[in-house]
């Protein structure tokens, strides 16, 4: 019987659909060696934390890697194509999710939730209800949106339609902007906007994206809310920016060393947000991803390729592997 490794617990609803196909197995650690040891015997890889290139080295039997989501950092691309291995991810389907996040984490800084919610427990009614003097409404500013992928779609959608705010974006591609959305270069996005937000991937050329020159830019009150990866922020940078109070403050989902250390200085002000990776999971969306992410394995123990396949050139060299009808 094939085996289905996942690194982390599956939606109900996904693990169903896989019951008759092979045997489900959760990895029993996410280190890097537990991981490699627990795919030697694997098909499939359900990927929802950093692969090690190791795994796919010592894998003889893996037909694919099957992210979790969208985003395909956590698997070392090359590696797996030159192993021969299919890679597939569920593009989409948390975007709703992580556009209300966005919503929500944007609200809360502009009518300074953090510290009605800390006075009003510790020091009562009128000390928290005097935070609300210099509270702020959303209708009316400029959000830039740095990607206009799925996530960066629906956060413009519900900013525009929803709240009354004007979306301007930067993208890679710089096709047809959607309805109510304007196209910036990214200084002019960091310079122009009231709030920003990074739904872009993780590449060479995102990395240090927000660097100390871009945060210099922003506009005094600014927020920045990162929802894409944290390496897209110079941290250094933003820290001090917290810091001198040059900017309004941040709302943080993704960090470039996760866990965040407790003693981490974000966690210091009262004017960032922290979350713990969690902008894109709701029952819904995991829902969503898992039952995409199914699909896919499926379809791959069935012979046939993954319908969101991320390495189209591996695709010789995996059926020298495992032949059609093998």
């Amino acid at each position: 019987m094939p085996r289905i490794l996942t690194t982390h617990p599956l939606h109900p609803h996904a693990s169903a659909m896989l019951a008759g196909a092979g045997e489900l197995v959760v990895a029993s650690a996410l280190d890097a060696a537990t991981l490699a040891a627990e795919a030697r015997n694997a098909d499939i890889v359900i990927v929802r934390a950093p692969l090690p290139p190791a795994l796919f080295q010592g894998a003889a039997k893996l037909r694919a890697a099957i992210r979790h989501g969208a985003g395909l950092d956590m698997i070392p691309m090359e590696t797996a194509t030159a192993a021969g291995v299919l890679v597939a991810n569920v593009p989409a389907v948390n975007a709703r999710s992580v556009a209300e996040h966005v919503m929500f984490v944007a609200l809360a800084l502009l009518r300074n939730f953090r510290v009605v919610d800390r006075d009003l427990r510790a020091k009562g009614w009128l000390a928290g209800r005097e935070h609300a003097n210099s509270n702020g409404e959303l209708a009316g500013k400029t959000i830039g949106i740095v990607g206009l992928g799925a996530v960066g779609q629906a956060v413009g959608h519900i900013a525009a339609h929803g709240f009354d705010l004007k979306v301007v974006a930067t993208t890679r591609s710089m096709r047809p902007a959607p309805d109510k959305v304007g196209f910036l270069s990214i200084d002019a996005l960091v310079e122009q906007s009231d709030i920003i937000v990074l739904c872009c991937p993780l590449t060479e050329e995102t990395r240090g994206l927000i660097s100390r020159e871009r945060i210099a830019r922003m506009k005094p009150n600014a927020l920045l809310i990162n929802v894409s990866r944290g390496p897209v922020v110079d941290d250094d940078a933003l820290i001090e920016a917290l810091r001198k109070r040059r900017i309004g403050g941040a709302a943080l989902d993704v960090f470039s060393t996760q866990p965040l250390p407790p003693g981490h200085p974000y966690f210091g002000f009262d004017n960032v947000i922290i979350t713990p990776h969690m902008a894109g999971i709701t029952e819904e969306s995991m829902m969503r991803m898992g039952v995409g992410a199914a699909g896919e394995a499926l379809l791959v123990l069935a012979g046939k390729l993954p319908v969101n396949l991320r390495n189209p050139d591996v695709v010789g060299h995996y059926r020298q592997r495992f032949p059609v009808g093998a």
